[in-house]
């Protein structure tokens, strides 16, 4: 009981190391992912395979039922929110273009400047709603993942957000 713990937990941190890696030493993942190869596009097909294992760690512990309302609308505002930050961003800015020295435009249109980290927010909001269906600890583990990523991108010099990095 106690491996299986902790092996979906380890499911569902898994991408935030890789995002800490990469949001740390770009140049690595640039360097890996060779020429002729978007790092951005890399990481989006990584980041999904990631969240594909996320999201079949918590099926094995989700009993499933007609979820009330309020889940429901959780889950459509948090998706409605990363929809919205990858149709501003594009692939290239949501996964991490300016660390990798691609030029993204500063964007203010909303979420962005109404709702603080509007794709973290997005994906908190989505996973409150799977506690209609899955045990809090399970639900918590990955929100404290996405919090930390807040922290460590948050840390930054606002300054320096703009600019890539080598």
């Amino acid at each position: 009981m106690a491996m299986a713990f902790i092996a979906r937990c380890t499911a569902l941190i898994l991408p935030f190391p890789f995002y800490y890696a990469l949001w740390n030493y770009p140049q690595k993942w640039v360097d890996l992912c060779g020429r002729g190869v978007d790092p951005c596009h890399r990481m989006s097909q990584v980041a999904h395979v990631l969240k594909v294992i996320q999201i079949l760690s918590l099926l094995s512990v989700a009993t499933f039922s007609w979820p009330p309302w309020y889940c429901l609308l959780l889950f459509a505002a948090g998706q409605y929110l990363n929809f919205k930050v990858y149709q501003l961003l594009g692939e290239a800015g949501t996964y991490y273009g300016i660390r990798f020295g691609k030029s993204v435009p500063w964007v203010t249109e909303f979420p962005f400047g109404y709702v603080k980290d509007p794709q973290y927010t997005g994906s908190i909001l989505s996973l409150l709603s799977f506690l209609c269906w899955v045990p809090l600890k399970y639900v918590m583990v990955w929100i404290i993942g996405y919090i930390c990523m807040i922290w460590v991108e948050f840390k930054e010099d606002p300054l320096t957000r703009s600019k890539p990095v080598f």
